[in-house]
């Protein structure tokens, strides 16, 4: 019976060539990519990230977690045979025989500086701040680069409607990588005006929870000080062992 791995799990397998060194002779499958216009011979089954290692490529900036969650390795793309410009995460996307690549690590977007405190909680509040947002298109060219998969357009349309809500849960696994906003004719970025619609959100209709009150009384009367202090003063081998031995929540 075929072994049903996770995809993480098959990339991490993929990736051993790169991690562990294996002798090029001992891979079977080799893909031929382009980086930044040169040819590059990698094996077949990497993600754009490990492909462009095992190319050669040190990354000091523009790669993260490495896992799809922080937005940091941008890239775009173009498949062999298609015009059309692809986008995705380095630490996502796998190579293909033929991709030319070109990564992106800051997408450079004007963020609006405001106070949460002082504005008003009106539909307003995106025009004020982002009136391209009046320009939407409703082409759906956002949500169909977005890496996560989320309805950016659907949040867009609800901002414009004064939604504050939908725009928050619509928009809350955003990493805020920018593609959506690389890809948009109109030049909206979409990713801050669902930050602005979350931060407005939680301050005007989700009230602080008492539990969280509570604990941060708890803190602030020095509850947790002495264990504090016999974490940050012990050896590396006691830590290690209080980090096995945690208590963990169910799945």
């Amino acid at each position: 019976m075929k072994e049903n791995k996770s995809i993480m799990d098959r990339i991490a397998d993929a990736a051993k060539s790169v991690t562990t060194g294996v002798d090029a002779k001992d891979i079977e499958y080799w893909v031929t990519i382009y980086i930044m216009g040169r040819e590059y011979k990698v094996p077949a089954d990497l993600t754009i990230l490990t492909a462009m290692e095992y190319a050669g490529y040190k990354f000091v900036r523009g790669v993260g977690c490495r896992q799809g969650f922080c937005g940091a390795c941008t890239t775009i793309y173009r498949k062999k045979g298609d015009y059309k410009l692809q986008t995705g995460m380095a630490c996502q996307t796998r190579v293909e025989d033929g991709m030319y690549l070109v990564q992106i690590p800051f997408v450079p977007a004007e963020k609006a500086n405001y106070d949460i405190e002082k504005e008003k909680y009106a539909v307003s509040i995106f025009f004020k701040h982002y009136p391209e947002i009046a320009k939407c298109l409703s082409c759906n060219t956002c949500t169909k680069a977005c890496p996560q998969d989320l309805e950016v357009m659907d949040y867009i349309q609800a901002a414009i409607k004064g939604d504050f809500e939908k725009v928050a849960e619509e928009s809350f696994d955003c990493i805020q990588c920018g593609l959506c906003a690389i890809r948009c004719p109109s030049e909206i970025v979409q990713y801050h005006i669902a930050q602005l619609g979350r931060r407005m959100f939680g301050r005007y209709e989700n009230p602080e929870p008492e539990h969280l009150k509570r604990r941060v009384k708890e803190i602030e009367d020095g509850k947790f000080n002495k264990e504090m202090d016999k974490i940050i003063s012990a050896a590396k081998n006691e830590l290690e062992k209080l980090y096995a031995e945690r208590v963990r929540e169910s799945d």
